[in-house]
């Protein structure tokens, strides 16, 4: 049983890794309707920005604030110029336009700062620790602990600021928004900041586990079953979701891969929300959807 509870735990502290790469796809869904393909990208154009500035000899705190005025930047840009002008516009539209946007922020990363895989040094060594005779990475604690942080601050933002009401006014009817006043493009403005923000965070602790480099854009793969498992809409569904993920698939890779022959880690999530999918397709904490003809 320990070595079970060591196995289950070390997966809760990975699932909530995957459930912050999660909410920034959740964010940009909830409040536009628009599947963000290009969330990855931007987890990997703040990781290399990062390590440029540091590069050129910036200050590790100094890096950061540039590095995040540079997201937050950059997000509020592409909200203006590249799905502003695609409002009213078929979701499959929208949908194309996230993806050429990945392929532009790779491709602009990897040009501006180079495409050799980089090292990424937070300040934390990876060293293991032992917990009531239970072995723990120190790293993956720290990780889980800031996005627990994180987590925390955008609930309360969302839940206790004007905005954030105001978002959620915007998520649950866009007219009804906009006839009371509310003005929706800053609120999508805001949301798209915010999605920068979390892009830059989830950035530094994959880079840092992972190294820097293109592969980086592919952790918001593992996104999906997280989004499939809790809902597209819900924030709340994201964490669970990504706390059953990771617990999930460190289990099954320990006591049931070995029937597989091992590395089943990879696609057992995956079918696990296929199977999610035949039995509650809208996530544990999306709402149904019900179209009247």
């Amino acid at each position: 049983m320990t070595f079970f509870f060591e196995v289950l735990i070390g997966g809760l502290l990975a699932g909530v890794m995957y459930s912050l790469v999660a909410l920034g796809f959740v964010m940009i869904f909830k409040a536009s309707g628009v599947f963000n393909f290009a969330q990855g990208a931007l987890v990997l154009f703040a990781a290399l920005t990062f390590v440029g500035f540091m590069e050129k000899g910036l200050p590790f705190w100094v890096a950061m604030a540039v590095t995040l005025a540079v997201m937050m930047g950059s997000a509020i840009l592409i909200e203006r110029f590249v799905l502003r002008p695609l409002v009213n516009q078929p979701p499959i539209t929208l949908f194309m336009a996230t993806i050429g946007l990945s392929f532009l922020l790779e491709g602009l990363g990897q040009g501006l700062w180079g495409s050799q895989v980089r090292a990424l040094d937070i300040g934390i060594e990876d060293l293991p620790f032992d917990v009531l005779g239970m072995t723990f990475s120190k790293f993956d604690f720290f990780a889980a602990g800031c996005a627990a942080l994180l987590v925390g601050a955008l609930v309360l933002f969302f839940n206790k600021t004007r905005v954030g009401l105001a978002l959620r006014a915007v998520a649950d009817d866009h007219q009804a928004a906009l006839a009371v006043g509310i003005p929706l493009q800053f609120v999508w403005a805001v949301v798209w900041a915010v999605a920068g923000l979390v892009a830059l965070v989830a950035g530094l602790l994959w880079g840092s586990r992972l190294g820097v480099q293109f592969s980086l854009s592919l952790v918001a793969l593992k996104a999906l079953p997280v989004l499939i498992l809790g809902g597209f809409t819900s924030i709340a569904g994201a964490i669970v979701g990504g706390l059953i993920i990771g617990a999930s698939e460190k289990l099954a890779e320990v006591f049931i891969g070995p029937y597989f022959g091992g590395a089943i880690e990879n696609w057992f999530p995956y079918m696990l929300a296929l199977a999610f999918l035949l039995i509650r397709p809208q996530g544990l904490f999306g709402e149904k959807i019900i179209e009247r003809v």
